[in-house]
């Protein structure tokens, strides 16, 4: 579906050059529905159109303001966003940093009494709190930017996810490192086992919690923002008006960031569902909870966006983050795999602590059914089948969403 829906936006933008020009028309002539009853549904689609106007004629106005450039100020625009985005990037960069200390200082400093539950914590405070303000800082260069709306959204869309996904790497990157003595079963700690076992006796378990404390967090962060931050600011804003709340202001409820929140949490889910079978569970009820959550967020506290950007092309590259987002969780499948093929599993715990690897308990198994079964299974995998396979499906889905009566029947 998501194809479909890059591939959808992408024709329009082709067909109208990227550019406003050939949306006006269609706007005026096609963009009113005919079926709106009711004053609050003919007022929404007025509304509706006047946004999409508006931003057309923002994108214009701001690229006949680039053309209108000389090339000196053209030189110091491309200066300043080439080492805006390093700077951007040295922000990430230095998250990253964070998360590393802070998940090997949290594994090396679990039995220091009370602040133990704080030590634990650690990762999944860093890892939010990086998540709430990295994004917040390279929102304070876009105005230096001077990017088009549509761009910068695009853009912040585009370092979310990437400071996301790398946040999530650098955690299983520090347990990896802390499991394995640096990748180093010769060390004093991994030399018995090949692995830690004099901080690690099931290593299983403590990727499984770390996992299982992001979730949790993640929730509770959620939580507390609506109760001690969103609702207090909506009371504030509208009992007491002044100069300084009005400028405050309600808060916006930035759709793609949830959205990439979700993913977030998801990606989390799949990666620790291995080592915590229950996670899967849980993360649908936090996803129940925060449904409801978000649904008098956006209903009770928030008010409509002022930054205007054009739908089409961020609707098209809105779909590409998303994709990355969702393609980020089997980037995170392969880490796990690593974790399943590369380290020797806990001799104290497990059902795999008898294997050198957790992966041989499947060419074991497989070895033990009968010839035919294992040729019916060799066939299956075997590369030219599952190509063949592929290419008929998504001939077969392109076929479909081309068919205008399949489409109109309700696919």
């Amino acid at each position: 579906m998501l194809y479909y829906l890059m591939g959808t936006t992408a024709r329009v933008a082709v067909a109208t050059g990227g550019g406003a020009e050939g949306t006006y028309s269609k706007i005026v002539f096609t963009g009113w529905d005919y079926g709106s009853s009711g004053h609050r549904a003919t007022k929404l689609k007025q509304q509706n159109i006047y946004y999409r106007l508006q931003v057309d004629l923002e994108e214009e106005r701001i690229k006949k303001k680039a053309a209108s450039l000389t090339q000196a100020q053209k030189a110091f625009l491309y200066s300043a966003r080439i080492v805006l985005f390093i700077l951007a990037l040295g922000f990430i960069g230095a998250a990253v940093a964070g998360i590393v200390f802070a998940t090997t200082f949290s594994q090396t400093n679990l039995d220091q009494g009370v602040l133990g539950l704080f030590y634990e914590y650690l990762p999944s405070i860093v890892i939010t709190a990086a998540n709430f303000i990295v994004p917040m800082l390279n929102d304070q260069l876009a105005p230096f930017e001077r990017y088009s709306p549509s761009i910068t959204i695009i853009l912040a869309l585009f370092r979310a996810v990437f400071l996301r996904l790398v946040s999530l790497i650098s955690v299983l990157f520090s347990l990896w490192r802390q499991i394995t003595c640096d990748n180093n079963t010769e060390a004093a700690n991994c030399e018995t086992c090949q692995y830690n076992v004099k901080t690690y006796q099931c290593w299983e378990t403590r990727v499984g919690q770390e996992m299982y404390k992001l979730t949790i967090f993640d929730l509770l962060i959620n939580l507390a923002m609506l109760i001690l931050v969103e609702s207090p600011r909506r009371i504030v804003v509208d009992n007491w008006p002044n100069k300084l709340t009005q400028w405050v202001g309600r808060q916006e409820f930035v759709v793609p960031n949830n959205v990439l929140g979700l993913v977030y949490g998801q990606t989390v889910a799949w990666t620790g569902a291995f080592f915590c079978p229950l996670l899967p569970l849980i993360n649908t009820l936090k996803f129940i909870l925060l449904f409801y959550t978000k649904r008098i967020t956006l209903f009770q506290n928030c008010r409509p966006a002022l930054k205007t950007f054009r739908s089409t092309t961020s609707s098209f590259f809105f779909s590409v983050i998303l994709l990355l987002g969702l393609e980020s969780e089997n980037t995170h499948v392969v880490d796990v795999s690593c974790f399943l093929c590369r380290i020797h599993p806990s001799m104290a715990c497990g059902p795999f602590r008898t294997f050198d690897t957790m992966w041989l308990v499947i060419p074991t198994a497989i070895s033990k059914l009968s010839q035919t079964t294992q040729e019916f299974l060799f066939f299956i995998v075997d590369q030219e089948l599952f190509l063949s396979l592929y290419l008929k499906c998504a001939t077969n889905y392109n076929n479909i969403y081309r068919n205008p009566t399949v489409l109109n029947s309700g696919w």
